[in-house]
């Protein structure tokens, strides 16, 4: 009964983890290009009371054997990279990527980071930046008197300043894609940063080479469903409580038993 104590409590520290994960993505329903959590877990060890294909007798062996599991763990918590519904703002620096890819913002220590949060400033310099101020690279510089952006499939950037009627291409936002996602590393503030599990970035042009295109006066709501969270809910409540039971349950027999040898 002291396996059946233990099997059932990693149950109980499973799913905790799982209600955690759900929690954050509930959280998060409104938050731009933000990527829902998945915790996957795996067995752990098992007790091999008889193995499977010893001996039964001199001509015939155990088909199945005696294995006792001893209960699970958290195996890994990803991002799920599919991309969420646009929504439509009319603002000429909100920016949506319909497809694969990533916005490249300086941090202030000078790396890197990516993002899928495309609702973009500009700050006191005229450089198209973030919400907390981190610049997009390449850098993109929007001039003093320009009246209106335009902002192509491609990334190119037009400003149309207030004496000309033809518009100048100030720049192009360049996007970066990884072979493994999942891998990127969350820093918070709707912000990624590379590792060794998801690779070196590829850069490009959006709308070209696998890139997705851009959609200016759109941002890419987060990819949270509140009825497939609140199921997931559910289901991990319900099974922390049957695990609870099981320790319960676990814990009479082991108290009668106790009373039985004294």
């Amino acid at each position: 009964m002291i396996t059946a104590l233990y099997s059932a409590a990693t149950g109980m520290e499973a799913q905790e983890t799982n209600i955690n994960v759900v929690a954050n993505n509930l959280a998060n329903v409104n938050t731009t290009g933000f990527k829902r959590s998945r915790a996957n877990f795996q067995d752990l060890l098992y007790q091999n009371a008889r193995a499977v294909g010893s001996a039964a007798t001199a001509d015939t062996q155990v088909p199945t054997g005696i294995q006792v599991g001893l209960g699970t763990r958290t195996a890994s918590v990803e991002k799920v990279h599919t991309v969420g519904d646009l929504q439509r703002t009319g603002n000429d620096l909100d920016m949506a990527i319909e497809g694969n890819g990533f916005f490249q913002v300086e941090q202030p220590d000078g790396e890197t980071a990516y993002t899928r949060d495309g609702s973009f400033k500009k700050d006191s310099e005229g450089r198209l930046v973030t919400a907390d101020g981190n610049p997009v690279i390449p850098e993109i510089v929007i001039p003093e008197n320009a009246t209106k952006i335009a902002v192509g499939q491609d990334g190119t950037v037009t400003a149309f300043l207030d004496s000309e009627a033809a518009g100048n291409e100030i720049g192009t936002i360049e996007l970066a894609r990884f072979g493994n996602p999942a891998g990127l590393i969350s820093l918070g503030n709707n912000l990624l940063q590379q590792s060794d599990a998801s690779g070196d970035p590829i850069l490009g042009e959006a709308a070209n080479d696998g890139f997705g295109g851009i959609a200016q006066g759109f941002l890419e709501g987060s990819n949270v469903s509140i009825m497939q969270e609140m199921i997931d809910l559910i289901s991990g409540q319900r099974a922390y409580e049957v695990n609870s039971k099981a320790v319960k349950a676990a814990d009479e027999i082991l108290q009668q038993t106790t009373q039985l040898l004294a």
